[in-house]
């Protein structure tokens, strides 16, 4: 089972050796953001430091910093388990005899604990602690100055909940928000995100938006909330579904929102149409800073927490930081979903690198000429897949996961009149390369093993693969103590 508590987990890294409690007094002014990045980098443990200038509350950091940790968090041995269970639930067989029948009702019955229940407030410890109004002072909490660069002092880690105005549908986000003063909060909400067109939809019908921001929720919930799921499945539902069990939701004080009752802290606001304050710059994923730019500002009327609360946060920043565990799990939960929308694909993978959104490699059984090129423009149209900016296709023979292997056939297996594609569309929000905002150039590379039917027209065609004998490999592979290598 996951952790449905971030504090049972930090006792658990503890216990294990994979914690390490900094009691001398810290800065959050350069110093911590300089401590994390070099220990996340070096495959360090989780920090909570106890003494943060300027705030009461301890601060956990690099909780997720490596894979093991947050496969702990979320009650996983290993990302594949995840995987398996939705390919289970994409491709329900009919039951056949009695084992099929108790197949299909295990199915059936999984899916039946994992939606969120309601509970009362009094059985919430993120409302122990309830203020109001002029009781309300963000300079309590330990926001983030990282980068030199940087506009201001950020939470990185606030879960942001929003509803459609009309539908009434909720979404659960990961944004970055900058402090502006004791009780106003600059809102990144991304043009391709569903809080921004929740806002939006709020600002035609002259209506306020409400928000509630937790952090330092159940790792499950976490998780979900950096998903790229569609805008109609709901992110706690699959919270649950990954940790086997419902998650724990209270009403909020002020705004008509729920939020998870096992949180440290949570800001409640309205945000008023058209109210905005300049935001950044900010030292993004990407390793460069992103510009300053007019973002919603939230006024902030309610704060609840726990006793004793701790905040969660993390460092963003150049590549590899504790976005890489999170995003390493996203490419393998949702690969039973993108063969459902591309179902030619054996199997892919996004370079932490390249901020897992920028380059795609993706194997394929190629059956028929140009079969790469109708990948890549799939690829493209699959939800948060069209910010992809470069797409190498392979064949199913190459293990994608090797950037070695992947390099040898992208650069050995190519003419690059011939098989390379170059587009245009959506780019992410943050991306700086482009000439324009939001949209720019993309390219794919057809690295498959070319037909005669694709113009490959060289006499004896496609040369074979140098590889070792399989007798003589075999032998050797008996012998290898032999040799006192």
């Amino acid at each position: 089972m996951a952790y449905d508590d971030l504090r049972f987990l930090l006792r658990a890294l503890e216990r294990e050796g994979d914690l390490k409690r900094i009691k001398a007094e810290v800065d959050p002014y350069l110093e911590v953001g300089e401590i994390v990045d070099r220990v996340q980098k070096a495959g360090g443990p989780a920090l909570l430091f106890e003494s943060v200038r300027g705030s009461s509350m301890p601060l956990a950091m690099n909780v997720f910093g490596t894979d093991r940790r947050l496969l702990k968090a979320l009650g996983l041995k290993s990302y594949g388990e995840i995987s398996e269970k939705i390919g289970g639930l994409l491709r329900p067989e009919l039951p056949h005899g009695f084992v099929g029948v108790r197949e299909a009702f295990g199915k059936l019955g999984a899916m039946t604990h994992v939606p969120p229940k309601k509970v009362k407030s009094d059985s919430a410890p993120v409302q122990d602690v309830v203020l109001y109004g002029d009781e309300v002072d963000l300079d309590d909490l330990p926001a983030l100055f990282t980068w030199p660069q940087d506009g201001g002092s950020f939470f990185n880690l606030g879960l942001t909940h929003t509803k459609d105005p009309e539908s009434g549908i909720r979404n659960l986000g990961l944004y970055r928000l900058q402090r502006h003063d004791k009780r106003t909060i600059g809102m990144h909400w991304q043009i391709h995100k569903d809080s921004r067109n929740h806002y939006q939809v709020a600002a035609r019908r002259g209506e306020r938006l409400p928000v509630a921001i937790a952090f330092g929720c159940p790792p499950a919930v976490t998780y979900a909330s950096t998903a790229p799921l569609p805008g109609d499945i709901d992110e706690y539902l699959f919270a649950g579904f990954i940790s086997g069990k419902r998650i724990e939701m209270v009403d909020c004080k002020t705004v008509p929102l729920q939020v998870p009752a096992q949180a440290e802290v949570v800001l409640e606001g309205w945000l008023e149409p058209g109210e905005m304050l300049p935001e950044g710059p900010f030292g993004d994923h990407t390793g460069f800073y992103t510009p300053q730019e007019p973002f919603p500002a939230l006024k902030i009327d309610c704060v609840t927490m726990r006793k004793r609360p701790l905040l969660q946060s993390i460092v963003v920043g150049r590549p590899p930081t504790e976005d890489g565990p999170l995003g390493r799990a996203t490419e393998r939960f949702f690969l039973p979903l993108l063969k459902v929308i591309v179902p030619d694909i054996v199997d892919y993978h996004l370079p932490e690198a390249g901020g897992f959104h920028n380059c795609a490699i993706v194997s394929i059984d190629k059956k028929y000429p140009k079969h790469a090129q109708k990948v890549m423009h799939a690829v493209w149209g699959a939800h948060m897949m069209s910010l992809t900016k470069l797409i190498v296709v392979v064949d199913a023979d190459c293990d994608v996961h090797d950037l070695h292997e992947v390099a040898w056939r992208a650069l050995g297996n190519t003419d690059y009149a011939r098989d390379l594609s170059v587009v245009e569309g959506p780019v992410d929000h943050l991306d700086h390369a482009s000439y324009q905002q939001f949209w720019g150039g993309k390219a794919g590379i057809d690295a498959t093993k070319k037909w005669p039917e694709e113009g490959y027209t060289r006499d004896g065609g496609w040369p074979e693969m140098v590889l070792s004998d399989p007798e003589t490999a075999a032998k050797v592979d008996r012998r290898w103590k032999e040799y006192g290598l």
